[in-house]
């Protein structure tokens, strides 16, 4: 659309110069180009709404079923956050991941690693999260509330969704930076605390787990996080992954870091199916999804979303089979892998929908006290505050 008042405005120039510039024309070049800049600064600083998640993760001895069950449950969550709609429109997403509690992390840091700033590069998070191990150590839940407050770009869109998850198993009050003042700064920056409990409900409460998310505005749950996930085959799942298949060989590898980024969406296909294969399948189906784009390395995303010129590329930094071919050559290609792409999404997400729809008529989500089911009830009841509707 920039680009199109960019050629009006050029094109008035171009009118009045051949007419001769008298001051009426001035005049009305001036108001016009006036105008047309005035529609696109505002069509260029319009803001897609977000919605930011921060997880902030307890990495000690005892947390290896919570960490399990981030691992095996990032995809749901993401496929649920896929179909949230504000204002008419499809949210961008952006997660962020924290390590606490953890001896291998500096003890100056207060045991606290930034595992990865928000990021909206579903491979890179997956990647992220299956690096994470576990090892026992003091957990300081207002100290890394307070870093990921300070270290994060939580932006000033008030129609973006802020929302941290804190999940461990410790008194909520160990450290020496306050739980309730970290929490009051949050507040402040519109970022509401949600707190998970890994054990019992009322131990968490006497743990002071329930009046952290009361002050941050969230919502306090407590998880089974050692109880084993039920995971249910569907008739869809193997057409699912075979459509998987097909779409991977869709994307176009390009610059320097091109080859290990479509290496390693193979790996976190791996990492999927390495826990169960209904997992491998939940992340096909993130991957059919808008969240899942990846413009910095593959050429169809990068030409749809405008963030990459095929003329300003090297001979180098192009894929073998476009190596040598013409501009036109290249994007008569690239809309053949796009249009592949966008049948093969589609078609996933029909399937996805009669799977959906399976797992319902054989599970009780009532029942269910696993990581992602506490997660997408506070998100969805949170996200109604700012008119987010699924």
């Amino acid at each position: 659309m920039k680009t199109l008042h960019v050629f009006l405005v050029s094109t008035l120039f171009l009118t009045m110069a051949c007419k001769g510039n008298s001051k009426a024309d001035t005049a009305l070049l001036s108001e016009t180009e006036t105008e047309i800049v005035a529609e696109a600064t505002v069509l260029e600083t319009k803001k897609q709404h977000t919605i930011k998640v921060a997880l902030l993760l307890d990495t000690s001895n005892s947390m290896d079923g919570l960490i399990h069950q981030a691992k095996a449950q990032l995809w749901e969550i993401i496929n649920e956050l896929s179909y949230a709609k504000c204002d008419g429109e499809k949210p961008s997403l952006e997660i962020a991941l924290y390590e606490y509690g953890n001896d291998n992390l500096a003890s100056e840091e207060g045991y606290i690693r930034q595992v990865l700033g928000f990021s909206n590069d579903l491979d890179e998070i997956s990647e992220k999260l299956f690096s994470l191990t576990t090892r026992g150590g003091s957990e300081f839940c207002g100290h890394v509330i307070q870093t990921s407050l300070d270290q994060l770009n939580w932006g000033s869109n008030p129609k973006d969704l802020k929302l941290l998850f804190i999940a461990g198993n410790e008194p909520f009050t160990q450290g020496t930076v306050s739980y309730r003042d970290a929490i009051t700064n949050a507040t402040e920056k519109d970022v509401v605390i949600n707190t998970i409990f890994c054990g019992n409900y009322e131990q968490g409460i006497s743990g002071m787990w329930k009046d952290g998310a009361m002050i941050g505005k969230g919502d306090y749950m407590t998880i089974a996080h050692n109880r084993n996930i039920v995971y249910v085959k569907t008739p869809y799942d193997q057409k699912i992954m075979e459509y998987n298949t097909r779409l991977n060989k869709t994307y176009i590898a390009y610059g320097r870091q091109g080859q290990y980024k479509m290496m390693n969406q193979s790996t976190q296909d791996f990492n999927a199916n390495s826990i169960n294969e209904e997992i491998a399948v939940d992340r096909a189906v993130s991957k059919s999804s808008s969240f899942y784009t990846n413009s910095s390395w593959d050429l169809v995303d990068g030409i749809a979303n405008d963030s990459v010129k095929v003329e300003e590329l090297k001979k180098d930094e192009l894929p073998t089979e476009l190596k040598g071919k013409s501009k036109e050559e290249i994007l008569a290609y690239v809309a053949t892998q796009q249009k592949e792409r966008k049948e093969i999404q589609a078609k996933i997400r029909e399937l996805d929908a009669k799977r959906k729809l399976h797992i319902a008529s054989k599970t009780n989500n009532a029942s269910k006290t696993d990581l992602e089911s506490a997660m997408i009830k506070a998100i969805k009841t949170q996200a109604a505050r700012k008119n987010y509707v699924w």
